[in-house]
């Protein structure tokens, strides 16, 4: 009886002990979430890059030269991207201001077949709505995607830095074992070869779904096509409701800012299109079986990564359950978490990748 009671409070005290780490965990990433999106980005602009850097290594050019291009251009393309971002978003700021009064005018035809009341209801939300609030927290996300621009190069950088030494240390906190550092960095190279291949293709999948929707915004005439066609991009990432999200915003700036129900009706009809094609089409084609995740673990894995990070952490999602089922499927007490995010009950240890 002695041993019994003994062992039940020694798995309280380690399950009470694990619900304490949970939260200061959860506690952590929620307080240094900006420093640590910072770093998830960096990990993954390191990892595609350094397969660049292999391929042109191989082409007799000195690694160093090969480091220092791609730190060149990185640098060059974070400058681009958050130049991009801010004057986009000073677009948005500027056409709200402009077509207030039209959105205004806009809205009363849109909501009239809701009812008086649900209209009511609906027009009295908006008059209370802080649009300045909304404004200055605009004006103050494109100075934090300079900061982030900035933090994620040096981060990239050091890792350029550290990155002749890393196999060294996997050697040395492995016991100088060769085989268990080969299999771990087997294991490293694999969920990189994986989330490259995710993002590759994705990227090429939502870059193409941005340019339709720019031209639909263009041949009708509509303003703000590049800031629809920036978001459509960035909300593509996400797996099931960025597509669905992109759509509906896209209808609504349509109806917005032409106040047409015809124009709106062609415009939405084009983008669902667009995205029921390539969503429904091209993406399965090119991503085949590259995930291998449950459906409904992807969408547990947005809830818990947006909760926690907002839209950047539903962007980085889909790459960290990827890594996560990869190691989980490694080790044996936690090859059960793999085989619930596996789409079939078999989980991938990634070392099947050519």
């Amino acid at each position: 009886m002695d041993r019994q009671n003994q062992l039940l409070r020694e798995r309280l005290q380690t399950g009470f002990l694990g619900i304490i780490a949970f939260a200061i965990l959860m506690f952590m990433l929620v307080q240094a979430r900006f420093m640590l999106i910072c770093l998830a980005i960096a990990i993954i602009i390191f990892s595609l890059t350094s397969d660049a850097i292999s391929a042109i290594a191989r082409q007799r050019v000195p690694n160093w030269l090969a480091t220092t291009l791609a730190l060149l251009l990185i640098g060059i393309g974070l400058l681009w991207v958050s130049a991009t971002v801010v004057s986009q978003i000073n677009e948005v700021v500027t056409t709200a201001i402009s077509y207030a009064e039209q959105m205004q005018a806009a809205l009363p035809a849109l909501l009239e077949w809701m009812g008086p009341e649900a209209q009511r209801t609906i027009e009295t939300a908006l008059s209370n709505a802080n649009v300045t609030g909304w404004m200055r927290t605009a004006a103050g996300g494109a100075s934090d995607v300079i900061s982030a621009a900035v933090l994620i190069f040096l981060f990239v950088g050091f890792m350029f830095a550290e990155r002749v030494w890393f196999p060294l240390k996997i050697e040395s906190l492995l016991d100088e074992d060769p085989v268990a550092a080969a299999r771990v960095r087997q294991i490293i190279s694999s969920i990189m070869r994986r989330v490259n291949r995710y993002l590759v293709v994705k990227a090429l999948v939502s870059g193409a779904t941005a340019l339709c929707l720019w031209i639909i915004f263009t041949t009708a005439g509509l303003p703000l096509a590049g800031a629809i066609a920036l978001m459509t991009f960035a909300l593509n990432f996400i797996p099931s409701i960025g597509s669905v999200i992109a759509t509906i915003i896209a209808v609504v700036m349509a109806y917005v800012l032409s106040a047409d129900l015809a124009t709106t009706i062609a415009v939405g009809a084009a983008c669902t299109a667009v995205q029921f094609a390539i969503g429904n089409v091209l993406d399965p084609m090119l991503l085949g079986q590259t995930l291998r995740l449950s459906s409904f673990g992807i969408i547990l894995s947005l809830a818990f990564w947006g909760a926690i990070w907002g839209l950047p952490g539903m962007f980085l999602a889909v790459p960290i359950m990827v890594a996560v089922m990869i190691v989980c499927a490694h080790i044996p007490w936690l090859r059960p978490i793999a085989i619930m995010l596996s789409r079939e009950g078999h989980p991938d240890d990634g070392l099947t990748d050519e």
